[in-house]
């Protein structure tokens, strides 16, 4: 940044702002931590709000509990196919002999078919065992699903700021109970400004978006000159602001329009500022 002292006239007018961001919480539940102070610069990913998990980790536990005991039910179940497996074996080996012994005249139709009555009950418990197996998977997968579902919610039990800024204000305190949706705090990143400022129809056609602009504030003793881009030009008319003209000229229509200034700590949210084109 640097300073310009001279006359020359501004185009446009307006004020300084940041980009907030409004933090909610995501859980419900008692405020248990809430260290931050208005003010305080924050990092990204940091710990702002942390609400009572003390009921999710409980359901967590309960469900893991489920979980084992499910295990233990399919071991039991695959210890009943194994040992079905060897006495289906042992029925058609004995199965076979009858048959040579019924060629021989040494075993009775009854004999062929009490065997094959039990080998055919057998594979039906087999296939029972196997089909309650499949059921205990299936209700195992369940759980787990529940559970990721559970660690989910503890997840977002601890608020994390969602970028580099500083809190600008809290709405809520330590031991206050929030639900989801319900405002934290609001935070801001300072390292780039918007300027807010109003063109006339007239000078319109000289604005574009992403076009480099020269922007001035008030420091002591004069104006610092710094550089920046205009990101946005309004579609619609509106009147000039109050705080911006002279009643005579707040009746003009005028287009609003946003320039995004780097901020090296000078700028402060609601300082004017001007743009010349």
């Amino acid at each position: 940044m640097g300073c310009n002292n001279n006359e020359e006239q501004a185009d446009a007018y307006g004020n300084f702002e940041a980009i907030e961001v409004i933090v909610s919480a995501e859980a419900q539940g008692r405020i248990m931590a809430f260290a931050p102070r208005e003010g305080e610069v924050l990092q990204q990913g940091s710990v702002i709000v942390i609400v009572d998990s003390t009921q999710l980790h409980l359901k967590k536990q309960q469900l893991q509990s489920g979980v084992v005991s499910l295990k233990s039910k399919i071991s039991t179940l695959d210890a009943q196919v194994r040992a079905s497996r060897v006495q289906l074996e042992n029925l058609q080996r004995e199965h076979k002999r009858i048959d040579k012994l019924f060629e021989g005249g040494a075993a009775t139709p009854k004999q062929q078919d009490d065997i094959k009555g039990q080998i055919a009950l057998l594979e039906a418990q087999i296939v029972a065992a196997e089909s309650q197996k499949a059921s205990v998977f299936a209700e195992r997968s369940t759980l787990k699903i529940q559970i990721q579902q559970v660690e989910d919610q503890i997840w977002k039990c601890t608020v994390r700021s969602p970028l580099d800024g500083v809190m600008l204000a809290k709405y809520k305190e330590e031991g206050e109970v929030v639900v989801p949706g319900l405002s934290l705090c609001k935070l801001a990143n300072l390292d780039h400004l918007i300027l807010r400022a109003y063109v006339s129809g007239e000078q319109l056609s000289e604005v574009k978006t992403g076009q480099s602009v020269r922007v001035r504030f008030d420091v002591p003793g004069g104006m610092e000159e710094t550089t920046g881009e205009v990101s946005w030009v309004s579609p619609r008319a509106e009147f000039t602001p109050k705080i911006i003209q002279t009643r005579e000229e707040r009746v003009n229509l005028v287009y609003a329009i946003k320039v995004v200034v780097p901020n090296d700590g000078s700028l402060k949210i609601g300082m004017p500022g001007e743009v010349v084109f």
